[in-house]
């Protein structure tokens, strides 16, 4: 028994015809025959039934050939682990990253990953957590960037950073001459946050209780930023509309004059969140991993420590 005559067997079995089998090998009619009938022989049972009009696969014959189906897709992916391996940092990445990361990491990263990988060409996405899981799931994307925690079957994840979280606020802001808040300092001001659906708002609220209004007394006047982004909650804390948390890295206070925005840390231990790549276990190109943590811990913005 050798690969071609599995190859043989499973072209005749789809195909229902010596000649568009044989065609399809790529190989003359009498040499398919003559392979398909040795290993009958040697197996011991018919596995079709020749007719004048048509080929029938008989019962055993079936389940033979949806063996050699997946003997035949065992040796393609052989093959493709030894070309990958072979070639790791020379074929496309397809990478994404959630909202509240994507837009202060990539600008850095993409330098630092080009570097270390010139030949590797990146389809770049941001999204939420749940989307950018699925499209990992289902093959789509081949390494994400998301915030613990995070834990689906048969995927991989590895910590590079944490970052705490901090409050942006309009300077001369009452809370402005603080050195550092506590989150009870913000009970009674008005929070900007993200809307439902990411995981970042999730993260605040839970680190931070006093940035989500009260069910039974409603403290604090909470303005939900449906759809937005970070750089649009941004735009209206500088506008005096109100404060927000950031992860520091999204903090971009340099971009206003200080006399619009004031960044003040958390007493400490602050309030944070860990980030992490993830990957399928199946993906055969560790080496675009070990790139893509490197990549990441050399474009940390301030604030940031690295884990790795």
């Amino acid at each position: 028994m050798n690969l071609s005559e599995l190859r043989y067997i499973v072209a005749l079995a789809g195909e229902r015809h010596f000649g568009r089998a044989a065609s399809a090998c790529h190989v003359s009619q009498p040499t398919l025959s003559v392979a398909v009938k040795k290993l009958e022989a040697e197996l011991g049972v018919p596995l079709f039934e020749r007719g004048t009009q048509n080929i029938r696969v008989t019962e055993a014959g079936e389940r033979v050939v949806e063996q050699a189906q997946k003997a035949l897709e065992a040796v393609e992916a052989v093959k493709l682990v030894a070309e990958s391996e072979s070639d790791q940092l020379g074929r496309r990445l397809r990478i994404g990253a959630i909202f509240t990361i994507g837009p202060y990491l990539f600008p850095e990263f993409i330098g630092h990953l080009h570097k270390l990988a010139p030949e590797m060409p990146l389809i770049v996405e941001e999204n939420y957590t749940a989307v950018l899981s699925e499209k990992l799931k289902q093959g789509e994307l081949d390494v994400i960037i998301i915030s613990l925690p995070f834990s689906e079957p048969n995927i991989l994840t590895l910590p590079v950073y944490e970052e705490p979280f901090v409050v942006l606020m309009p300077t001369g802001h009452p809370l402005s001459t603080r050195r550092s808040l506590r989150p009870e300092h913000l009970e009674g001001e008005i929070i900007l946050m993200l809307g439902p659906g990411h995981c970042f708002r999730d993260q605040v609220i839970e680190a931070c209780p006093a940035c989500a209004p009260s069910a039974i007394d409603q403290k604090n006047a909470v303005y939900t930023a449906e759809g937005s982004s970070l750089e649009t909650i941004r735009h209206m804390v500088a506008s005096g509309m109100g404060l927000t948390v950031l992860p520091s890295t999204a903090t971009g206070a340099d971009r206003y004059s200080k006399r619009l925005l004031t960044v003040k840390p958390f007493v400490k231990p602050s309030p944070s969140r860990q980030v992490a790549v993830a990957w399928r276990a199946s993906f055969p190109r560790p080496k675009v991993i070990d790139a893509v943590k490197s990549a990441i811990s050399a474009s940390l913005a301030r604030g940031a420590i690295s884990i790795t």
